[in-house]
């Protein structure tokens, strides 16, 4: 009996390692909130640009952090719902920004970023979006360390 005990002590630490070690990589990083759905689209591949009102020089890997507030009209719009907020779920890479000098250049990448003109005029151009462990953590405004 305490044999069994003992392993399942054990089994249970090697889990809690093997989950700390694969979040340590993450330590670090820049994270960046996006409302749910748009997280979610970003991991589907169908969002592929991040439409923002800020540019950024920021570019290379970074986590994708579910704000804790949905974006309701958005969620109904894509026919979602029940999607984790409040977590970072996965990383994405940050390739390139494009600025829209109209609506006709808006408008011609719209499949691409999905977003109305009011979210802003520059697009974060994403590629090799994962999903990772969920981890909790609570948002920030911009690009925020972990």
């Amino acid at each position: 009996m305490a044999f069994r005990m003992f392993l399942s002590i054990l089994v249970q630490e090697n889990n809690f390692l093997k989950a700390f070690n694969a979040a340590s990589h993450l330590k670090d990083m820049k994270a960046l909130s996006l409302k749910q759905p748009w997280a979610e689209l970003v991991l589907q591949g169908k969002k592929k640009i991040e439409i923002r009102k800020w540019n950024t020089k920021f570019r290379g890997r970074f986590l994708i952090h579910s704000s804790k507030i949905p974006d309701k009209k958005a969620m109904e719009r894509f026919g979602l719902s029940d999607l984790p907020c409040g977590f970072i779920l996965r990383e994405a890479e940050l390739v390139d920004v494009k600025f829209y000098r109209n609506s006709k250049e808006f408008e011609a990448d719209k499949q691409l970023h999905l977003a109305s003109g009011d979210f802003g005029n520059k697009g974060f151009i994403l590629k090799n979006a994962k999903r990772i462990k969920p981890i909790k953590a609570k948002g920030k405004l911009n690009f925020w360390d972990f």
